[in-house]
This record gives structure tokens, C-alpha cells and sequence, in this order.
């Protein structure tokens, strides 16, 4: 009758209890229940879990892996799709290490002239060839927040994402700006540019004074969110951090 449960788990590296999440989701129901009640998989069902499997590598929400699974009927048309898809992540990786490379030669110059780099980094995309899905990991401390910014992930297309990502990397420029000027995190123009975060943040969901301080401090001890900001400026993850506390302490109470 196929393959058991506990056979396609061991192949697939996939847990049993996530095959069984995927069958009552509708996405990959078994071949069959046997007698004893366990689940068996068929070649068919195989090469299905190998689409959902690619599909979710690249980043691919559950959602939109089962509407991409619903249209596709072929299986060689399937995997050709797929390897399309796989294509376009080698060049995102490709992307993404030629942003790395050039903030390591910038930091490498850097450090060969004996001063530190005060100078504004102003790059068009500092995310650029990063998911979303990595994103939403970096808000694993923000369980709500991630799970919220999933949901409008999945609407998204991919230039709806790049968009998003071009307008964070404008925001945090705009801040360094207001840093490089001089201005003290608690005074009015940072703190306008703290509440347009803010707000921008409780569009997605409410956010409270103590989340939102929360997020703040984050910005200097994630480890991903600080690398981000000092990119574009030394001392910026603590001046976001202490603009935020500030908006907190007198705006937010």
C-alpha cells in the first residue's frame, strides 16, 4: 500500500507531525489509511511532497504553495515551474552576496584608513535578495507581529515586497540623517519620525507602549536588526532604540 507514515517522514526529513498538518489542511492528503490507522503515501503523493518542499525552501507560505499546487496539473510542468523558481533564488542569492560584498569592502576601506565610517551608507535596497520569510524570523521575539506580516506577505507580489523593502531602508536613512545633524533622540523631528514608524507599525495590528519599547531595544539586541542599522550609520541601532523610548516615555505613556 506505499509507503507508511514513518518511512516518508525518514526520506523527506520532514516530522510525521507535520505530513499529518499537511493532510488536514488539504495539502497533501495520503494514498490511503490502513486498517491499524496510519497514513500511506503512493509515488503520486512523493512527488507532490518533493513540489511543497521546494516551494516552501524558497520561501513560499503554505497559502500560496497550495494555489500554486492547485493550478499546476503536469508534473513535468510542475517541476519545470519549480525550476524556474529555483533559478530566480540562485540569482537572489547572487544579489544578496553582492550586497554583502560591498559593505564588507566598505568596512575593510574603512578600517585600512584608520577611521571609523561616520558617512551615511545610502544604499537603494539595504534588503535587497533578502525574503520576507527572513524577515519574519528576525520578529520571532514579536510572535503577533510576525504572524500578522506573514498574512500580508502572501498577498504580496514580488515588487509589492521589494517596494516594502526600499521604504525601510528610506526610513532608516532619513533617521541617520536626523542623527548625522545632531539631533538628540528625544527631539521633535526624530520624534515625528518615530511616530510615522509607530503608526506604520499599528496598521498592521496594535501595538502597545510596552511592545513597542520592546522593539526598540531589539533594534540593538538583534543581532540581525543591528548589523541592518549600522550599515547605514555607526550608532544608529542605539539612537532608533533611545528615539523609540523616548516616544514611549512621553507619547505613549
Amino acid at each position: 500500500m506505499g509507503w507508511p507514515i514513518a518511512e516518508v517522514a525518514r526520506m523527506s526529513g520532514v516530522t510525521a507531525r507535520t505530513l499529518r498538518h499537511y493532510d488536514e489542511i488539504g495539502l497533501l492528503p495520503p494514498a490511503g489509511i490502513g486498517a491499524n490507522g496510519h497514513r500511506y503515501y503512493e509515488e503520486h503523493q512523493l512527488l507532490r511532497l518533493q513540489q511543497i518542499l521546494v516551494l516552501r525552501a524558497l520561501g513560499v507560505g503554505l497559502p500560496e504553495v497550495g494555489r500554486i499546487l492547485a493550478e499546476e496539473i503536469d508534473e513535468v510542468d510542475a517541476l519545470r515551474g519549480h525550476h524556474r523558481r529555483l533559478l530566480a533564488e540562485r540569482d537572489r542569492l547572487e544579489a544578496l552576496a553582492g550586497t554583502v560584498a560591498r559593505t564588507i569592502a566598505e568596512l575593510e576601506q574603512s578600517r585600512k584608513d584608520g577611521t571609523p565610517m561616520t558617512a551615511i551608507n545610502r544604499p537603494e535596497n539595504l534588503f535587497e535578495g533578502i525574503r520576507p520569510s527572513q524577515y519574519q524570523e528576525s520578529l520571532r521575539d514579536f510572535p503577533g507581529h510576525a504572524e500578522e506580516v506573514a498574512r500580508r506577505v502572501a498577498a504580496m507580489t514580488p515588487q509589492d515586497v521589494e517596494a516594502g523593502q526600499r521604504e525601510r531602508t528610506t526610513q532608516m536613512i532619513l533617521l541617520a540623517e536626523l542623527m548625522a545633524a545632531g539631533h538628540p533622540a528625544d527631539a521633535e523631528p526624530v520624534q515625528a519620525r518615530i511616530d510615522a514608524q509607530y503608526r506604520a507599525l499599528s496598521e498592521l495590528r496594535p501595538v502597545s507602549a510596552d511592545e513597542y519599547r520592546a522593539i526598540g531595544r531589539s533594534c540593538v539586541d538583534n543581532e540581525a536588526w543591528r548589523a541592518a542599522y549600522e550599515t547605514i550609520a555607526p550608532g544608529l541601532a542605539a539612537y532608533q532604540r533611545d528615539a523609540i523610548e523616548a516616544y514611549v516615555t512621553h507619547r505613549l505613556g
